[in-house]
């Protein structure tokens, strides 16, 4: 049965995905600042290009896999112990480890003001894109939906990363995520439809990039 997305599903997505969401985002780049510092992402075109790839073929395309197969397994007590052990197995470099690894738990806790018995089943050790898949499930979020509102927070916080490392101003940035609206959606609409064997990720400059971080002499951010 088809579900029914309401107002009050949609609140929720954009609570749970909102920058005041207290599972510190802000302090994450996902490999860009190394990105930025290494001339791969240096103007407004050449950050579009990178975040589309990773929405397209890197780890915006794993996680939103990922959070697809939580959503549909969250009263699967099995099938969602062995997406969220696959998710942390999947984490390319230490700092992309703690970033999944620490967000989801963050998540899990504040998702607590909205009670379900899954957030129990969780426990702890969940992957960010595992925790917000399987609270999503619960609460019927729809599925593209939840997709779709993960992918943009996500871009939005790497458009923010790019602003405090100078690569782009407010405006352009704005301009920017309106830009990746269609890549977001058809992104969503895709992975919403696949399985776990459509895993893979093409993006070797992106996750050499996260390795390479934790060596970043001065940096303002933790991956």
């Amino acid at each position: 049965m088809a579900e029914r997305i309401d107002t009050q599903a949609l609140l929720r997505l954009a609570t749970w995905m909102s920058p005041a969401f207290p599972v510190g985002a802000f302090s994450y780049s996902n490999g860009l600042e190394q990105a930025v510092h290494d001339g791969h992402a240096s103007d407004a075109e050449s950050l579009r290009q990178w975040l589309e790839a990773l929405l397209c073929h890197g780890s915006g395309w794993n996680d939103a896999v990922l959070l697809g197969e939580a959503y549909r397994a969250f009263d699967d007590p099995p099938r969602l112990a062995s997406v969220i052990e696959l998710a942390e197995a999947m984490a390319t470099s230490r700092e992309r480890h703690m970033e999944i690894m620490l967000q989801g738990e963050a998540f899990l806790a504040a998702a607590r003001h909205w009670p379900h018995p899954v957030l129990d089943r969780l426990g702890e050790g969940v992957a960010y894109p595992v925790a917000v898949g399987a609270v999503a499930g619960a609460h019927a979020t729809g599925l593209e939906l939840a997709i779709a509102a993960y992918l943009h927070a996500s871009t939005s916080n790497a458009v923010s990363v790019a602003i405090r490392c100078g690569v782009t101003g407010q405006r352009d940035g704005v301009g920017l995520i309106a830009a990746l609206e269609p890549v977001i959606g058809a992104v969503a609409h895709k992975a919403g439809a696949a399985s776990l064997e459509d895993l893979g990720s093409a993006t070797i400059t992106a996750d050499i990039s996260s390795l390479r971080h934790e060596t970043l002499h001065s940096r303002l951010f933790r991956s």
